[in-house]
């Protein structure tokens, strides 16, 4: 708005109605209402502009576009504040008379009017005619406040009825069809969110945002900077067809901007017919992800009252957002807890794939003969619960090839239906007890419904991307699938478990007697393991792990014993040889971390 424009006052009986909403719809208004105020400050100036000045054709063609694309912004302004005004609504009383136009038409008219004052007192002084406009023009200010006041005290008490707010303005409409229009190459997935109000859209959006990596779009920024960008006023009063190609055309447009974004979000979905043209323009890339919750949970949820939250669904139904359920290739049931809303999201965000494993004989692992006895008696046993067990491995050094007697433990996966748990606990007992003493069990039990929710430790995600990478299984069932855990997920996962490696290698340093050496030395190993993955390096085999370690910049060269000598030592019971230097080490790197995080 023009440099020291007159703010926009309403009128008390307003402000008091106002002053009862909840703090969103109450934020939500009050800018509204002030973009409005400017946009008709900003009308008023072009309008000057076009009047006032000899201007070439080009300049007041120019002019006149500006215009329609003000207007419509204006419309779509009011009927925004009347998705908010409305639930000020009495909705009990349907016989009540109609107004004959919406509250924010009458903020609308009050806001011209505020800047004609304005105008014309700084004219007054200049212009005899403008002077004595300007009493009569408080006095129909004052009037219109007045009658805004009556209107509110009817509507609020339910003695009069409020039209619907859609105007359906046409500026700047423009039907033309461009040429055939196609997803870029670097436009891999996009989830569309619709639903009415207060069902969990922007809870969704954002939660996959966070968790995903995906880029959160909104549709109405999309087509508003399409209309700019085509020099088109109002894009909603377009067809669906022309609706979904400007949309499209900008997805187009970030995709190619931002080439490593595998995935975007849209939101909200409230007209069926573009999303059904969208749908068809995209095909699979397009995932229309619905949000359904019953009113009187959405009311719940929402805090507000029970006709706020039906007003904002009236108006989202008139535009067809009911009907996008129809079309939605996923209808999440969001009645129940956050944990069940954030697996489907996962599950549809990032979907589990058909995982070609590497199936081995525990004989073809370099296990001890008695170890590799009872794993494959383990394994047979598992195999007899059918389809409920889903995978079973041994994990680490068996994988790596790496185990060692004596000092490895055996780390198992288990991958099992959590109706099949009780089972597999009475085969774990039974290994446990075919091992004796020969080695220490560590066993992993996770459901596949926490895998594809990506419900996973850190430990875990790299187990999985291992097992994708070649490590063998024991038993894998055929149609079993696994979330894709890239290296770029266990760099992300190497930044959150690495503070928790190094607090519990500074508990194992402050007590680095004997029996600590173990549980030291494999920290030790981890947290360089992370550092490196940080790094984009991959090393496997504690050896190689912390040679490489030894190469980043400032850390000096960690001199440790081979892992045969120490595990040798550990097993003859000599450790007290080799844990000055691995408590050396330790030493050295935490020192090495801490100044890295220096202030």
């Amino acid at each position: 708005m023009t440099q020291n424009s007159p703010p926009l006052v309403l009128p008390p009986g307003l402000a008091r109605a106002i002053a009862t909403l909840q703090d969103k719809d109450l934020h939500r208004l009050d800018d509204t209402v002030t973009r409005l105020h400017t946009v008709n400050g900003r009308l008023w100036d072009t309008e000057d502009r076009v009047r006032g000045a000899l201007l070439s054709a080009t300049q007041v063609a120019d002019c006149k576009r500006e215009i329609d694309q003000l207007n419509a912004e204006r419309n779509t302004l009011a009927e925004r504040a009347d998705e908010v005004l409305g639930s000020l609504a009495d909705a009990g009383r349907a016989d009540a008379p109609l107004h004959t136009e919406t509250l924010a038409s009458v903020v609308d008219r009050l806001s011209v009017l505020t800047l004609r004052i304005w105008h014309s007192e700084r004219a007054a002084a200049r212009d005899e005619l403008a002077r004595r406009r300007v009493p009569a023009l408080h006095g129909q200010r004052e009037e219109l406040c007045a009658a805004l006041d009556a209107l509110v005290s009817d509507v609020v008490a339910g003695r009069r009825r409020l039209p619907v707010p859609a105007r359906f303005k046409l500026y700047g409409r423009d039907d033309a069809v461009p040429a055939e229009i196609k997803p870029s190459r670097h436009l891999r997935r996009v989830l569309a969110f619709g639903g009415l109000s207060e069902c969990g859209k922007s809870t969704s959006a954002e939660f996959v945002q966070r968790t995903c990596g995906a880029q959160r779009l909104k549709i109405g920024f999309l087509l508003r900077q399409a209309a700019h960008r085509e020099g088109l006023a109002d894009p909603y009063a377009l067809s669906a067809r022309r609706q979904a190609e400007l949309l499209l055309g900008e997805l187009n447009r970030f995709a190619d901007a931002h080439v490593d974004t595998r995935l975007f979000t849209i939101e909200s979905v409230h007209d069926d017919a573009s999303i059904a043209e969208l749908k068809q323009l995209m095909g699979d890339t397009l995932q229309i992800v619905y949000l359904d919750a019953s009113f009187a949970v959405r009311v719940e949820r929402s805090g507000t009252p029970a006709q706020a939250v039906a007003a904002k669904d009236e108006i989202k139904m008139s535009r067809g957002a009911h009907q996008v359920a129809a079309l939605a290739d996923h209808v999440i049931d969001n009645t129940g807890s956050i944990a069940a809303l954030r697996a489907r999201l996962r599950h549809i965000a990032a979907p589990p794939a058909a995982t070609a494993l590497r199936v081995a004989t525990p004989y073809g692992l370099g296990l001890p003969a008695a170890i590799a006895s009872a794993t494959a008696d383990f394994t047979d046993a598992v195999r007899a619960y059918g389809p409920g067990v889903r995978l079973a491995a041994l994990t680490g050094g068996p994988g790596e090839g790496s185990w060692i007697a004596g000092w490895s433990d055996l780390d198992l996966l288990v991958i099992a239906e959590h109706e099949t748990i009780g089972q597999v606990h009475e085969a774990l007992e039974k290994y446990g007890t075919a091992l004796g003493g020969a080695a220490s069990l560590g066993p992993t039990l996770v459901t596949p419904g926490e895998l594809i929710a990506r419900r996973l430790t850190p430990r875990l995600a790299f187990v999985l991307h291992q097992l994708q990478q070649g490590s063998p299984v024991l038993h894998a069932a055929p149609d079993l699938e696994l979330p894709t855990i890239s290296r770029d997920d266990l760099a992300f996962a190497a930044v959150r478990e690495l503070p928790q490696v190094i607090l519990t290698m500074r508990r194992l340093r402050a007590h680095a007697g004997p029996t600590a050496l173990r549980q030291l030395y494999k920290h030790l190993v981890l947290a360089c393991r992370l550092l490196l993955r940080e790094h984009n390096q991959w090393e496997s085999g504690p050896d190689r792990i912390l040679a490489s370690a030894s190469r980043m910049p400032g850390l000096p060269a960690l001199s440790v014993p081979s892992l045969a000598e120490i595990a040798s030592a550990w097993r003859d019971g000599e450790a007290e040889l080799v844990l000055k230097p691995v408590c050396a080490a330790v030493d050295q790197f935490l020192a090495w971390y801490a100044a890295q995080l220096a202030a």
